[in-house]
């Protein structure tokens, strides 16, 4: 049986309404064949991504940024994961990635920065970006909310038997 992870930080109604649709989507009875482990940013481990075999991944936008417990997820989880990193100790693009992943994020004002520094990150695992983007702005509406169901059941449906 297939794995999909979602890592998520949560602390906002609007980020919690999106995680919590994505979890929805994941679990579509349409859906056989895949188990879904869902973990707070803090509580996820190396040993919880190199059991999966999909991600998603949900954070707030903050100061332009991602939240700083997704990033403390990635700094726990990154080397022991694949990431890869060139000889000055940045990232490198890791290439050949297998393993599908999506993203969503909330935030008030602006998620251009968020976004991409989950992709700067994601850039160097061994996955491939296998869903847009879902990035909000302002309030959650139940088109949001259906986008992140939308979300959630398309990476399930990818690892699907």
């Amino acid at each position: 049986m297939a794995t999909l992870l979602i890592v998520h930080h949560s602390p906002t109604p609007g980020v919690r309404a999106l995680s919590d649709a994505v979890v929805a989507g994941a679990h579509d009875d349409a859906i056989e064949g895949v188990e879904v482990v869902v973990r707070p940013a803090l509580a996820a481990t190396a040993a919880d991504v190199l059991g999966a075999d999909g991600y998603l991944l949900g954070t707030p936008a903050n100061f332009g940024y991602m939240s700083g417990a997704l990033k403390h997820f990635f700094d726990t989880i990154f080397l022991e994961a694949g990431g890869a990193l060139t000889e000055d100790g940045s990232a490198s693009a890791a290439g050949g990635g297998k393993r599908p992943w999506g993203l969503w994020v909330h935030g008030r004002y602006d998620t251009t920065g968020a976004v991409r520094s989950v992709q700067s990150i994601v850039g160097a695992l061994p996955w491939r970006q296998a869903a847009e983007v879902l990035s909000v702005v302002g309030d959650v509406g139940e088109e949001h909310r259906a986008a992140a169901y939308e979300l959630g059941g398309t990476l399930a449906a990818l690892l699907a038997d």
